[in-house]
């Protein structure tokens, strides 16, 4: 392989290695805000914190999704570089002209691999409400 096609690969790499530990950071993220306003409700039998965990599941479901939006952008600029000649390489990381091959970032928060994780989240949090309205 080319060195000059090569050093570009390991850049948009590296920009998608990035992109998906910022990923696993904000499901972490999630668990830990969730588990700790299910602890505050628990503990101050304030039930209003339950209500208060809707928004970082939302929030944090939404930018996990631009995230990997991000990353499928950048997996499609990785495909293009992956076979241009070396004289056509520029080493640019825009990812404008391959938005057309990757699904918009609003499809892309209902996939698969986000709505699992995200949604058993928010069903997580539903059944705490209901089991908590009973006690």
């Amino acid at each position: 392989m080319d060195e000059k096609k090569q050093f570009h690969l390991e850049m948009i790499q590296g920009v998608i290695n990035r992109i998906a530990h910022n990923s696993f950071l904000i499901k972490g993220w999630t668990v830990l805000l969730i588990s700790s306003l299910f602890a505050l409700a628990a503990n101050n039998s304030n039930k209003y914190f339950l209500y208060l965990a809707y928004f970082p599941a939302i929030s944090f479901w939404i930018l996990d999704g631009y995230y990997l939006w991000q990353e499928k952008l950048f997996r499609a600029l990785f495909d293009h570089v992956r076979l241009l000649k070396e004289n056509d390489i520029d080493y640019s990381m825009n990812t404008s002209f391959v938005k057309e091959r990757v699904a918009p970032w609003e499809r892309v928060i209902f996939s698969k691999t986000i709505s699992i994780f995200h949604g058993i989240i928010f069903i997580l949090i539903l059944l705490v409400m209901i089991i908590s309205l009973f006690l």
